[in-house]
């Protein structure tokens, strides 16, 4: 219920947007007349069309993010249209004639005003423009939807986030019909009111056209709510279950009704590694755990030290641990990807690929990483979501252990020293998040002009950042998971504050290797280069994996990373800190 008023809130909360200024003097604009017949229909027609792309986008993915754009253009003409009609009275007369017609016509069959219909399509477009500006909330639900499939459950949420958008665009209709009313009174110039009315729908066209909605207005307007939505996503996530988060690095305790409670079937996977596929049937009168990973997941990797050494402990005493591989980024889908992880990664253990989430979805898994405990009898008896609480496994393991072989199981708790990605995050002072590049789960970006989707652009870092903003140099194309350089040289920057700084990147196309250098507020790391850099910052991205760039050595404090990539091709995914 939580997380359906959370998402309830994230609706209301986007009329607050930047890019959501140039819609609302076409709001305002129809604020003067009767709400049941203008008002409602415009209403409904945004809710429809929100939920409506929403819903396309969790199920179709990114052939739906294509339509919806060609639906903004759309949107944009209509508007246009819209702000003529206004400015020329002879206009809106010859346009709307057809209308007014096909109204009369609809009045006399049904009873509905001309104007019903006319709201309702103008909500239609009104929806299409509303949708990209939706925040974090909206991007937890459709990640969710997308890893997890699209359920009843995910179409509430939306139903939910729709709801809150219009009653916000309501409480500004009523707003904007009290502020015309005492325009009318106090100036008498209804004309001129119209006018004005017209030259705003106008210059938001051309704002929203030109991406400037997202990029000037950004900076201009004190309404931003990202980091609002943002907020809230962190605090109510924290102990509610939810759809799939990615690399979740906190535990969760909540358990809600949809964790298994016997171990599900294993079917599904594409392709089994170190083993033959495994059976529950095969697996009675052990101790079995399930581990959910990916290998480019910072909180996987530093889990995986664990288990290891759990499975080699404890294997000739009846544990048998069964990685599940549930890939994030497509490359994570590739089986010599993944089989050089699992070798590089010394995983003796047997790993299902489970591309198409079908194991994840009959464990209703949320987590990267997740961890499952079944006992002999194959019933659930822990587990443990995200890292930490590894002498609590262990118990677990051991009690489990104990139970099936009616004996206690000698020798001392496991002691682990793990080095480089793999060692323990600095929890007490990390304040900067995960961070996607991809447009369609990116946050704080601060170039100029925002980001532009699915087609080259020439960006600039911004002469100063604030914490845990960032920004592109060179010629990126930017989709909905990576972007991608298309210039001869590029950067990225962020200012961030935490021990490490990970970055998941992958060479060219072709496999070109790609060598780059870092630096920490404009000078060589020195000391605080991680593992695949050197003193001098200097690196090579050879494999789609994430990669360790910054290790302080010295105290935490706000710095300024920057990566220069010396020739083209490089394709980058996401940050991480820990």
């Amino acid at each position: 219920m939580l997380l359906f008023f959370l998402a309830y809130l994230g609706g209301i909360l986007t009329i607050l947007s930047p890019c959501i200024l140039p819609v609302l003097p076409f709001v305002f604009a129809r604020a003067d007349h009767p709400f049941r017949k203008s008002g409602l229909p415009l209403l409904a027609g945004m809710a429809v069309t929100f939920a409506a792309v929403a819903s396309l986008a969790t199920v179709g993915g990114g052939w739906a993010v294509r339509a919806n754009q060609f639906g903004r253009i759309a949107s944009l003409i209509l508007f246009a249209i819209f702000g003529l009609t206004l400015l020329f009275s002879s206009l809106a007369d010859r346009l709307t004639r057809p209308l007014v017609q096909l109204g009369n016509k609809l009045t006399q069959k049904s009873g509905t005003t001309p104007g019903v219909l006319n709201s309702f399509l103008l909500g239609i477009a009104t929806g299409l423009l509303w949708a990209p500006c939706a925040g974090p909330i909206l991007g937890l639900i459709l990640t969710g939807a997308a890893l997890g499939g699209a359920t009843s459950h995910t179409t509430l949420l939306l139903l939910a986030y729709a709801a809150g958008a219009a009653t916000s665009l309501a409480v500004a209709l009523f707003a904007g019909g009290r502020v015309f009313a005492a325009m009318k009174r106090s100036l008498g110039a209804e004309e001129w009111i119209r006018r004005a009315l017209g030259v705003a729908i106008l210059t938001g066209v051309v704002a929203a056209a030109f991406g400037l909605d997202r990029g000037i207005l950004t900076r201009l307007s004190l309404a931003s709510t990202s980091n609002l939505e943002q907020s809230l996503v962190n605090r109510l996530h924290q102990n509610q279950p939810t759809r799939p988060t990615l690399n979740q690095d906190v535990t969760v305790t909540g358990t809600g009704d949809l964790l298994p409670t016997t171990l599900p079937e294993l079917t599904g996977a594409t392709l089994w590694l170190n083993s033959a596929a495994i059976t529950p049937a095969s697996l009675q009168g052990k101790v079995v755990l399930v581990d959910f990973w990916t290998y480019s997941c910072i909180n996987c990797l530093r889990t995986l030290p664990y288990i290891k050494a759990w499975y080699e402990k404890y294997k000739d005493d009846g544990l048998v641990v069964i990685g599940v591989h549930t890939p994030e980024f497509p490359f994570e889908k590739d089986e010599s990807n993944v089989r050089k992880a699992v070798r590089d990664l010394g995983i003796q253990y047997p790993v299902a690929m489970d591309n198409d989430y079908r194991i994840w979805q009959a464990f209703h898994n949320q987590y990267w990483p997740a961890h499952y405990f079944f006992d002999a009898t194959g019933k659930l008896r822990y587990h443990q979501f995200g890292e930490g609480d590894y002498d609590k496994s262990e118990q677990w393991i051991r009690y489990l252990l104990e139970q099936a072989n009616h004996k206690p199981i000698t020798g001392s708790p496991t002691q682990i020293a793990a080095a480089g990605a793999m060692a323990a995050a600095d929890s007490t002072d990390n304040q900067s998040p995960e961070t996607y590049l991809g447009y369609q789960r990116a946050a704080s970006f601060a170039s100029p002009g925002g980001l532009t989707h699915d087609a080259p652009q020439l960006y600039r870092v911004p002469d100063s950042l604030n914490l845990n903003q960032w920004g592109l140099a060179g010629r990126w194309h930017d989709a909905a998971q990576i972007a991608t350089l298309e210039s001869p040289t590029g950067s990225i920057a962020f200012r961030f504050h935490a021990r490490d700084l990970h970055l998941v990147l992958g060479p060219t196309a072709n496999g070109k290797p790609i060598r780059f250098r870092v630096t920490l507020d404009g000078k060589a790391p020195g000391a605080s280069h991680g593992t695949d850099t050197d003193a001098q910052g200097y690196g090579t991205v050879s494999e789609n994996r994430l990669y360790q760039l910054i290790r302080q050595q010295d105290a935490v404090k706000d710095r300024t990373f920057r990566i220069d990539f010396l020739t083209p091709g490089v394709r980058a995914y996401s940050f991480t800190f820990g």
